[in-house]
Formats: C-alpha cells, sequence, structure tokens
C-alpha cells in the first residue's frame, strides 16, 4: 500500500473528515491532503505512529464497533 492510500485508509478508519482528523492529530490540512492526493509523501515513521496512535487509543472503528473517546451511545 503506497503513502496515499495509507494515509486515506488511516484516517477513514477513524470515522473522521479531512478536518477533523487534522484537528485532531494538530496536523495542517494542507499537508494531510497532499498526502492523500499522492503530491506529497508522509515519512513512513509518521504513517507508523499515526497507526500506533489509532490502534493504541481505540480510535479505528472496526475494531471498537465505531466508538471515539469512550462514548457509548
Amino acid at each position: 500500500m503506497d503513502c496515499m492510500q495509507k494515509m486515506r485508509a488511516l484516517r477513514e478508519s477513524t470515522g473522521m473528515n479531512r478536518k477533523e482528523f487534522c484537528l485532531y492529530f494538530r496536523i495542517p490540512y494542507r499537508t494531510v491532503t497532499e498526502w492523500e492526493l499522492g503530491h506529497r509523501h508522509a515519512p513512513e515513521y509518521v504513517l507508523r505512529l499515526l497507526e500506533y496512535y489509532i490502534h493504541g487509543e481505540g480510535l479505528d472503528k472496526k475494531n471498537h464497533g465505531g466508538q471515539k473517546n469512550g462514548d457509548n451511545d
């Protein structure tokens, strides 16, 4: 999976839109947009850290039933 696909897959796994993802992770909107469009490439370590954090914090909808931040609704 290339950078563009990996970045989009990570974001989509959280159920966040691009703006929410950028605000949550404090990454500039334009940077994430450029990564997702394939105009720039995120460093591999950034992708690994995002994946680790998303899974570790239970932000991934697939593995945690879509619950974010302990919401039980």
